[in-house]
């Protein structure tokens, strides 16, 4: 049985318990809220890892994407990617690679992460389907569904399918509308398959077929937002929405069978249409965890998209998203190195840190009383020990210049509000 079919009948697993325990929830609720597709553990049963809850009553996780691409198939270079996300806080990592030997490196992945892992199947079906048909228009239904148990075969954890890019959409698409039509890579994929053989999305046709192989491997569904705004001046339109209620219809659907959901969402979004989208997203889905790529809060931060990511992730956060992919300074740049995976990493991170603190989660809160109260006691090594770059406080720390008392920094030196205001208390 897959675990909503457990949660369904009252059987609470030893993953669920270990999930409750980890985020300080109860067996129970935890297990009602997996019954009634409100939370997931994402962990395919094949993988022995330590299994990740996302969703409602639990704290805001994270995801890194890493990957090779056609012009950069460095094996070894990702794999020192992985290390990096996993080491600053990544709950989650995705293999979006699209170059070089696919299958070595989904499996050289799978085989050195100790967290989730998530693929976009439609990728290497597109790859596999151009090497073989010399154009990805050519891939057959089954070609795509091929790939998608494979992935499963493999251990993959969670998986993107834009299953809501219907011919309607990709009709009223032509009509111009919007500035930036499709920006979703697995989208744009779908959408021009479905007008090269004017038929319908087969990962929405026939999405039985998709239920059928995530129940085999307890495979978590991430339903992609395939038109997501691309540009703020795209947000929150008429497509998004119509994609966004298709996919809660098919999440419904998905649960019902005992497969596991999560709803991704934009995107591109100005500040004051964060709250909305969240609460959309809730209302639509009935409170299915929801996954953001940002977002960002302005089209024009590159370079610093992972700025940008952050603000807007804390807002989604706070107003009740689950899962936050991060962003990195090179998006729409190039392919991230792996200081800018760091970075990203570190952005979201904070951002998820700020959300939880925002819901009263209180593991988050437990650790902002730590640091107040490592800051009032001049305890340097616990401040460090708490912050989420450990070695660049410590090597910031340690080249501070000389100064008499080692117990206050060298921007305020004897002037420390927090040394002076105490003293004089104290006295």
């Amino acid at each position: 049985m897959t675990r909503i079919q457990l949660a369904k009948k009252g059987i609470i697993s030893d993953e669920v318990r270990q999930v409750a325990q980890e985020e300080g929830i109860s067996p129970e609720e935890l297990s009602e809220n997996i019954a009634e597709g409100k939370a997931v553990i994402t962990k395919n049963v094949l993988r022995n890892i330590k299994p990740l809850g996302i969703g409602k009553g639990l704290g805001t996780k994270i995801n890194a994407n890493i990957g090779t691409s056609r012009d950069k198939t460095n094996i070894e270079e990702e794999l020192e990617k992985l290390q990096i996300a996993v080491k600053f806080g990544a709950d989650a990592v995705m293999d979006l690679s699209t170059g070089g030997p696919l299958k070595e490196m989904r499996k050289a992945i799978i085989r050195n992460s100790p967290v989730s892992i998530g693929t976009v199947p439609i990728y290497e079906a597109a790859v596999r389907a151009q090497e073989k048909y010399g154009s990805f228009v050519n891939m057959t239904i089954d070609d795509i569904f091929e790939v998608i148990e494979e992935h499963a075969k493999d251990g993959v954890d969670f998986v993107t399918v834009h299953c809501g890019v219907t011919m309607k959409i990709v009709e009223m698409l032509k009509s111009n509308e919007r500035v930036l039509p499709i920006v979703s890579r697995g989208g744009s994929i779908l959408a021009d398959w479905i007008c090269y053989h004017g038929k319908e999305n087969p990962l929405y046709e026939y999405y039985d077929r998709l239920i059928e192989i995530a129940k085999k491997y307890d495979l978590t569904l991430s339903l992609g937002d395939g038109l997501r705004p691309g540009c703020l001046l795209d947000a929150t339109d008429k497509y998004q929405l119509i994609e966004l209620i298709t996919i809660g219809k098919l999440k419904d659907i998905a649960v019902s069978e005992g497969v596991q959901c999560i709803i991704e969402g934009p995107g591109h979004l100005p500040l004051n249409h964060v709250y909305t989208n969240i609460k959309l997203q809730k209302s639509i889905c009935k409170e299915a965890p929801f996954y953001v790529l940002g977002p960002l809060v302005t089209d024009c931060a590159m370079g610093y998209d992972h700025i940008a990511a952050a603000i807007g992730g804390a807002l989604a956060g706070m107003y009740g998203a689950d899962f936050l992919c991060y962003v990195t300074p090179s998006e729409h740049i190039r392919l991230p190195d792996k200081e800018d995976v760091k970075e990203g990493v570190i952005a979201s991170k904070i951002a998820a840190h700020a959300a939880d603190l925002a819901k009263g989660y209180k593991k988050a809160w437990e650790k902002d009383k730590e640091m107040a109260f490592a800051r009032r006691n001049f305890d340097w090594q616990k401040q460090i020990q708490l912050s989420f770059d450990t070695e660049k406080v410590h090597s910031m720390r340690s080249e501070r210049p000389p100064i008499e008392d080692e117990k206050v920094c060298s921007m305020c030196g004897e002037f420390c509000a927090i040394k002076v205001s105490r003293k004089a208390l104290e006295e």
